[in-house]
């Protein structure tokens, strides 16, 4: 594909579809190494219905309006979790897997019973997010990339998930030395005045903030997948934590590339009609990796214990 068809077509999607797979691969390596890889599940349960209920209040698909409804249902998420594990008195899994299935479920009832598929806000992408459709209609090749007027007209989901992902990386970058100590040995981490508490809920803010960036364009499933896909597959390459993190992104930017390419030309290369989600497929690509991986790892019969420093 020329760059008068790709850059329009399919640049923007690709970029988007990589800059939320690492947005969403980095904190999970933390997250996985601190045995709370499905606090990326959780979050992308939990914010479908704060997302839907902000946009109903406001009519509004906005960052600000987004995190703060994602933000209220993880609160309502919390209280709850307390009230089922107190009152019933069962352990904190169980009652965190009713919570977020159920507020998964009734996120999924209120698009389907609201008229919001007119802003790209329905059960379709909610799973499967509208990465496909997230064109750059005013660019005409590679000479647009130095056209200020073109460069107006980018997807706002691009400059977005861009920001995220710098956002992230500065987290990571700053307070690599007290996650790094902290993941490993919180005690330790305690006794050198890391406040624990706060740097893990900062941790699963960031996560948060990378699942909500990346809901829109990407839809639940890439954000499910990429929290724990490339950092798992990476875990089995590697005992260093630094190597950990540079492989989950590049097994995250090789899942977002190869599937993107894959949902629009895999199905015409064994002679079906039609393309297939790019989510999806991406997501299929990031989960085939981890089975290489669980195979073929240097360090696959060692996954489950803690990576080096």
């Amino acid at each position: 594909m020329m760059g008068e068809e790709f850059v329009p077509l399919s640049l923007t999607p690709l970029l988007i579809g990589i800059c939320a797979a690492v947005a969403c691969a980095l904190p999970g390596n933390f997250l996985l190494l601190r045995r709370q890889a499905l606090i990326g599940d959780a979050i992308s349960h939990v914010v479908l219905p704060g997302i839907v209920v902000a946009f109903l209040f406001t009519g509004l698909i906005a960052a600000w309006p987004m995190m703060l409804g994602a933000a209220a249902a993880a609160l309502v998420a919390v209280v709850l979790i307390e009230l089922i594990r107190r009152l019933g008195r069962i352990e904190p899994g169980a009652a965190m897997g009713v919570v977020f299935t159920t507020m998964f479920a009734g996120g999924v009832l209120l698009l389907e019973q609201t008229d919001t598929s007119s802003v790209h806000l329905d059960v379709e992408h909610a799973l499967y997010g509208n990465l496909e459709s997230l064109i750059w209609l005013d660019a005409v090749g590679w000479q647009s990339l130095l056209d200020v007027d073109a460069l107006r007209h980018l997807p706002p989901e691009l400059p977005r998930m861009a920001f995220t992902l710098v956002g992230v990386l500065l987290f990571i970058g700053v307070f690599w030395r007290p996650l790094m100590i902290s993941t490993f040995d919180e005690s330790f981490a305690r006794t050198l005045g890391v406040r624990t508490t706060m740097l893990g809920l900062a941790l699963v803010v960031v996560s948060a903030i990378a699942a909500v960036a990346a809901f829109d364009a990407v839809g639940s499933i890439i954000v499910i997948a990429m929290f724990i896909c490339p950092p798992a597959a990476a875990r089995m390459m590697t005992n260093r934590l630094e190597g950990q993190v540079l492989w989950s992104v590049a097994f995250a930017i090789v899942s977002a590339i190869f599937g993107y390419v894959l949902a629009g030309y895999g199905p015409l290369w064994v002679g079906a009609a039609d393309a297939v989600s790019a989510a999806g497929m991406i997501a299929t690509v990031s989960g085939v990796l981890l089975a290489i991986a669980a195979v073929f790892g240097p360090c696959r019969h060692r996954a489950g214990s803690p990576a080096g420093v």
